[in-house]
């Protein structure tokens, strides 16, 4: 039996989130096209026959401007310690002059043994000839263990890549039952779930904003399931945003919301959305903690 954990570290919006989803097989992590979709580490667990990988999703490594960002900044950190391997994905649009980044997150990692491979992810959008001097250039970052070019979105090249995870496992126990696929408990999935709608379906500045407390989640005796949550913004003026004129935005999010989480329960769901003004949440610590965020 082999097994071990594997971080997943990058910018925002390089593809982490949907390489977890595609490696595991379900969608244990939300996906928007909005900077810092990921908030927390989310663990997603792989499991055949004789291996298990435990992959844990990062939240985009970025400069912080509240507490918000700080608790992000510490989960990235705490998700790369005790780990048998890194994946950091790049967009593979990135510019020279802007893997200033990518230098700086990974010098730590150089006296650490750590094996790193560079995804290089979204060859699915440039032809195969503008890829080549991209990942000539790439290479000079880092001493990567190895260089794989995928798509997580289609998912080519993605058995080469999961080829070079297995070769980084360790004999080792399985950390997680066969039937496990994440350790995130159902009603932050949830949380999270309605949250991506709301990401995808709100724009500027609002999004980024938002918080999602699941405050009442039932299941009845017939099955289905009554789910009460609160939509938390930072202003009064998103808060008429949000519910959208005739509450119409706000019965979109929930569509669209419940539809993932029917799938994800297997069964009907009975979903009720609020929306709340707690100004200025992302600096304050006990609320952050009270919703979620430990």
């Amino acid at each position: 039996m082999k097994s071990g954990f594997i971080a997943i570290t990058g910018r925002p919006n390089a593809g982490k989130s949907t390489l977890l989803n595609r490696i595991v097989g379900e969608k244990v992590a939300i996906v928007s096209n909005k900077p810092q979709t990921t908030r927390t580490k989310i663990l997603g667990v792989y499991t055949e026959k004789d291996l298990q990988a435990v992959l844990i999703d990062t939240p985009g490594i970025h400069k912080p401007h509240n507490k918000l960002g700080k608790r992000m900044e510490k989960y990235i950190y705490t998700a790369t310690q005790d780990i048998d391997a890194l994946i950091y994905v790049v967009d593979c649009g990135i510019r020279p002059e802007e893997t200033e980044v990518e230098k700086k997150a990974l010098a730590g990692l150089k006296t650490s043994g750590i094996p790193v491979i560079l995804a290089v992810n979204k060859i699915d959008t440039k032809e195969r000839l503008q890829l080549l001097p991209v990942l000539d250039r790439l290479k000079d970052m880092y001493d990567f263990s190895d260089i794989v070019p995928i798509s997580a979105k289609t998912g080519e090249n993605l058995p080469e890549l999961f080829k070079k995870i297995k070769e980084c496992l360790k004999e080792g126990p399985k950390f997680f039952p066969d039937d496990v696929i994440t350790d995130q408990p159902e009603r932050q999935i949830v949380s999270e779930f309605i949250r991506e709608k709301a990401l995808r379906l709100l724009n500027k500045e609002v999004p980024h904003g938002i918080a999602v407390e699941i405050e009442r989640m039932k299941q009845r005796e017939n099955g289905t399931y009554e789910i009460l949550a609160a939509i938390y913004c930072e202003k009064q003026s998103h808060k008429g945003i949000i519910i959208g004129k005739g509450g119409e935005k706000l019965k979109q999010i929930g569509r669209q919301a419940r539809e993932d989480i029917e799938r994800f329960l297997g069964a009907k769901v009975y979903l009720e959305l609020w929306v709340r003004v707690k100004e200025d949440w992302r600096n304050k610590e006990n609320f952050m903690t009270d919703i979620g965020f430990e």
